[in-house]
């Protein structure tokens, strides 16, 4: 897969709703109702960060959700590539992006958004062909102001913040001309994953679902 097929795919899947979940799954059995959850209230792409031991087993249930585009967050090297495929992911997230990663990425056929803090690592993975990137972390790296002012110089590129980014500043992103979508993991608080709460947890993911710049 070229970067810039990626980039189209990761468009279409960024404009699909406003905000992408960014989902840290400690029990992969409350997986599909999670997704079941996010998907009903309106938000179908979902992020799953590799950061717990059952973070591919709750892609392999997220997966076979209806409606739901389930990617996978934080890949690092080209071993999770090849992991979050062969546990159904159709897409992949990471904080930042090394050569040795896109090209494992890129030749796996995972569509990849990758990271970028700086205007000379936006630029970088712009000059490879990838004009949507994540921008992370974005409260930490200046915000909405420096995003718009990296996206003056270089409007082609689109991103997705994330990092820092609730339901008060998301509008603020929002309305920026180069955000495609944000992502954030207010819509699924550990304390309601822990109790089984789908029913709050759908309605987070409504009034996310509906957030404008």
């Amino acid at each position: 897969m070229t970067p810039e097929a990626a980039s189209q795919q990761t468009e279409a899947l960024c404009r699909l709703a406003p905000v992408i979940p960014v989902l840290t799954v400690k029990d992969a059995a409350k997986a599909a109702k999670l997704a079941e959850a996010l998907v009903k209230g309106g938000l179908p792409v979902l992020e799953v960060t590799l950061r717990t031991p059952a973070a591919l087993d709750a892609i392999r249930e997220m997966a076979q959700v209806e409606g739901g585009r389930v990617g996978a967050g934080s890949i690092l090297t080209p071993e999770h590539v090849a992991q979050v495929l062969e546990a159904g992911a159709t897409f992949g997230v990471s904080p930042g992006s090394t050569p040795k990663l896109l090209d494992a990425a890129e030749t796996a056929g995972l569509p990849m958004l990758p990271g970028a803090a700086t205007a000379s690592e936006a630029m970088a993975l712009l000059e490879r062909g990838y004009r949507v990137q994540k921008f992370f972390p974005a409260e930490q790296s200046g915000g909405a102001a420096a995003i718009k002012s990296i996206g003056a110089p270089v409007p082609q590129i689109l991103f997705c913040p994330t990092g820092g980014v609730t339901p008060a500043n998301a509008p603020t992103y929002l309305s920026l001309a180069n955000i495609a979508c944000v992502g954030g993991s207010w819509v699924a608080p550990e304390a309601l994953i822990e109790a089984g709460d789908w029913a709050a947890i759908e309605e987070l993911a409504r009034t996310a679902s509906q957030l404008a710049g």
